[in-house]
């Protein structure tokens, strides 16, 4: 076997809020991505109450892409992509997202972008809601705790489901939906689901609630794909990080277990269209009654997602601790340190294994099209006085989540549709609003007090990674003008030919041990037996 299918879709993975910059032109509204200010590693971002002047908002800019998409999309052609994952800013759709009529401005700056993709036979892979959702929606609906927002989410789908059909092949609906699930902190809820929560809030049902209505979003957008144009492919996209007992005692067994059930539900709404008994359990033992109509049933049932997408980083570890006697999951108290693996300079634990696991998981649960549209290694990057950036590290990172990606489709059998590794350039950091925590193949002049040129310079994994799609490329040309040259075709020919030929001579020495049998001989019988 040649390791991965002809049509693999090798490329890189971005978010329009982390790159795009251009925050007010073209008709865009704030987003919730807007109102973050910077961070850094150990010190997190700020939500300030609307654009306050003098604080430091790193995504208003950017990488300044909207800008210069021709010229960074000409980088990943030169690099072999075949796809490249971005989203679309709802605030560019509908700035403010309740309404009626899309931005004409908006929509044209995807037509261009896709366009551009597609000049260099680059595939566009579009999330639709990537952390940026209308922050409008936050401030007068109180995010998704509002059930309205399923309508303006749907509004949204169908006009850009219309307007790309015969540019944008693959979509996803909400990214890494399932980040939610830490709910005791406010980075995740706020960029997932508009969510501030309010003094003494109980914060977990309004979590849960938030996500229902996503969920609900999700199918009937899914839905309205299938009834726009059949051939469009629509995701769900899961933030990954397998849970690991920290040792084999029974109740760090089941420790795991519950994590796993606790992060990883979302996935069964997604795909199998109602919930897992397990978390319905959970609702009821912790008293969440929480708004799902009969109505929401049917939605779910009728919108199930056609491939998995997810992001993976790291594994996590667990263990069961005697004032946990329930073995509940909880994001900020259960997890441990996992001797085993070494980690990165913000603490993420590097498990390249955990990525196999991970999509044997997947595979296991949901037999289901996979998709890794995240995996990468932030770190500081020196760059030298000729621009160059000797990024070794990330090199080994990459390579070695690709050889364990290969050995889950060879040998585990996984059905896997592509790899876009995350922050093919370097972006804005999500998490903390950094832009020394890089990412990209491809080096960008920008220091997180905002200064820099903005030049693009190839690092050392540019060439890398484009040498590993040329070399996978060059693997399977290899094998299937082996499987179909004129020797091996001749031989499967001649094997053919001799089968025929012995099951020719077996059927004579048949037929003339019955004539014999039977004391009657005619050579007439020879007229017909080649015809066997």
């Amino acid at each position: 076997m040649s390791g991965f299918k002809a049509n693999f879709m090798w490329g890189g993975a971005v978010a329009a809020h982390q790159l795009e910059g251009g925050w007010q032109e073209g008709g865009k509204g704030i987003s919730v991505a807007d109102v973050m200010t910077a961070g850094a590693h150990g010190v997190p971002r700020e939500i300030t109450d609307g654009v306050i002047a003098g604080k430091n908002y790193p995504n208003h800019e950017a990488i300044d892409f909207y800008h210069r998409y021709k010229d960074d999309i000409k980088l990943f052609a030169e690099m072999g992509f075949k796809c490249f994952r971005t989203s679309i800013a709802w605030t560019r759709i509908f700035p403010q997202g309740d309404e009626l009529q899309p931005n004409e401005a908006g929509l044209q700056f995807y037509d261009a972008l896709f366009d551009e993709c597609l000049k260099y036979g680059i595939e566009p892979v579009i999330t639709l809601s990537h952390f940026e959702m209308p922050y409008h929606l936050v401030t007068e609906y109180g995010g998704w705790r509002n059930r309205k927002l399923i309508d303006f989410f749907v509004r949204f789908a169908k006009v850009v489901f219309t307007r790309y059909q015969h540019k944008v092949k693959y979509w996803m609906t909400f990214n890494e939906i399932n980040n939610q699930a830490n709910y005791h902190e406010d980075f995740a809820p706020f960029t997932n689901s508009g969510l501030k929560y309010l003094p003494g809030e109980d914060r977990e049902p309004v979590m849960y609630q938030a996500a229902h209505y996503e969920l609900v979003a999700s199918a009937l957008a899914v839905k309205a794909a299938r009834e726009i144009n059949p051939a469009l492919q629509v995701g769900c996209m899961i933030a990954m990080c397998p849970i690991y007992p920290l040792t084999c005692a029974p109740d760090d067994m089941m420790m795991a277990m519950n994590a796993m059930h606790r992060r990883y539900w979302f996935t069964d709404v997604h795909v199998r269209g109602k919930y897992p008994q397990h978390i319905l359990n959970y609702f009821a033992r912790r008293g969440f009654a929480l708004d799902i109509t009969d109505e929401d049933r049917a939605a779910l049932l009728q919108g199930c997602v056609d491939y998995i997408g997810f992001s993976y980083y790291m594994s996590f570890a667990t263990k069961a601790t005697a004032d946990n006697p329930q073995l509940d999951y909880d994001e900020t108290k259960s997890l441990v340190s996992n001797p085993y693996v070494q980690k990165s300079d913000w603490g993420w634990q590097i498990d390249p294994v955990g990525l196999r696991y991970s999509l044997n998981w997947f595979w296991d649960h949901y037999q289901l099209p996979l998709f890794i549209v995240e995996n990468g290694f932030g770190a500081i990057d020196i760059q030298q006085g000729d621009g160059s950036v000797d990024d070794r590290y990330r090199i080994d990172y990459l390579a070695a989540h690709i050889r364990e990606m290969k050995k889950a489709v060879v040998e585990d059998g996984v059905d896997l549709m592509g790899y876009t590794p995350w922050g093919c350039i370097d972006l804005v950091s999500a998490g903390t609003g950094e832009m020394k925590k890089r990412y990209g193949f491809i080096y960008v002049d920008k220091n997180n007090d905002g200064s820099g040129t903005l030049a693009r310079h190839p690092k050392k994994s540019f060439a890398w990674y484009q040498n590993v799609i040329k070399k996978q490329r060059r693997k399977y040309l290899r094998f299937n003008t082996l499987l179909f040259s004129p020797a091996i075709c001749a031989g499967r020919v001649l094997y053919s030919f001799s089968r025929r030929m012995s099951l020719w001579l077996i059927h004579v020495k048949h037929t003339l041990c019955c004539a014999r049998e039977e004391k009657r001989y005619n050579p007439a019988i020879f007229l017909w037996l080649p015809l066997v």
